[in-house]
C-alpha cells in the first residue's frame, strides 16, 4: 500500500517536473498572468467555468482573487460561472447544458474581461460554446486543459496545455497553475511585485 502511495506523489511531481521543463508553457503562464494584471488595472475581471473537478477549481481560483491568497489587500473581482444554481439549472431546462455557460457569459462579460475554461479533455462542448460567446464580446480567452489540448486549445487566445493524459495529474496542475496566477497577480496589484514580469 505505501509504495502504491508513493507511486501516486511520484507521478504527481514528474507531471510538475514536465511543467518546469517546458519553456514554452512556462511563458505562456506569464503571458496569461500579464493579461491578468493589466485587465484588473483597467478595472474589468476574469470570469472562469469548469465540469466536475475543473468546476471546483473554478470556484477555488475565483475564491482566492475574491478573498485572498497570501496576504490581506482589496478583493479582485472574480466570478465562477458554476455556483449559481438557479442560473445553471434555468439555462440547462431552457436551452440545454451545452449552453450554461455561453449564456451567462452573454449576460455578464465585458469586453476586456478575461475568461479561463477549464477541462482535462478541452472537448467540453459548454466551454467550446462559452469561447464562443467570449469571442463576440472581445473577451480574451484561455484555455487550461491537459491532453492534446483538444478542440478548446484551438480556439482559445492561449493555450495553457498541461502535458499529461492523466486525469488526476492534470487537475492537481490546473491548481497549481491557477495558484501561481493568483500569486502573482496579488504581489502586482498589491505586493512589490514579481521581478520577473
Amino acid at each position: 500500500m505505501k509504495e502504491y502511495i508513493k507511486d501516486q506523489i511520484k507521478k504527481s511531481y514528474e507531471t510538475k517536473q514536465s511543467i518546469y521543463n517546458d519553456e514554452v508553457l512556462l511563458d505562456k503562464i506569464a503571458d496569461v498572468a500579464r493579461h491578468c494584471v493589466t485587465l484588473y488595472r483597467k478595472k474589468k475581471k476574469t470570469i472562469l467555468a469548469g465540469n466536475g473537478g475543473s468546476a471546483a477549481d473554478a470556484q477555488h481560483i475565483a475564491a482566492e482573487l475574491v478573498g485572498r491568497y497570501g496576504f490581506d489587500r482589496p478583493s479582485i473581482p472574480s466570478l465562477a460561472l458554476t455556483t449559481d444554481t438557479s442560473n445553471l439549472t434555468a439555462i440547462g431546462n431552457d436551452y440545454g447544458y451545452d449552453y450554461i455557460f455561453s449564456r451567462q457569459l452573454e449576460g455578464m462579460g465585458q469586453e476586456g474581461d478575461l475568461f479561463i475554461g477549464i477541462s482535462t479533455s478541452g472537448n467540453s462542448q459548454n466551454l467550446i460554446n462559452a469561447f464562443q460567446s467570449a469571442k463576440k464580446k472581445n473577451i480574451f480567452t484561455v484555455a487550461l486543459v491537459g491532453k492534446d489540448g483538444g478542440e478548446m486549445a484551438k480556439i482559445a487566445d492561449i493555450a495553457l496545455v498541461v502535458p499529461s493524459h492523466s486525469t488526476p495529474r492534470i487537475q492537481e496542475s490546473h491548481i497549481l497553475i491557477g495558484h501561481i496566477l493568483c500569486d502573482i497577480i496579488e504581489k502586482e496589484m498589491f505586493g512589490d511585485g514579481v521581478k520577473t514580469l
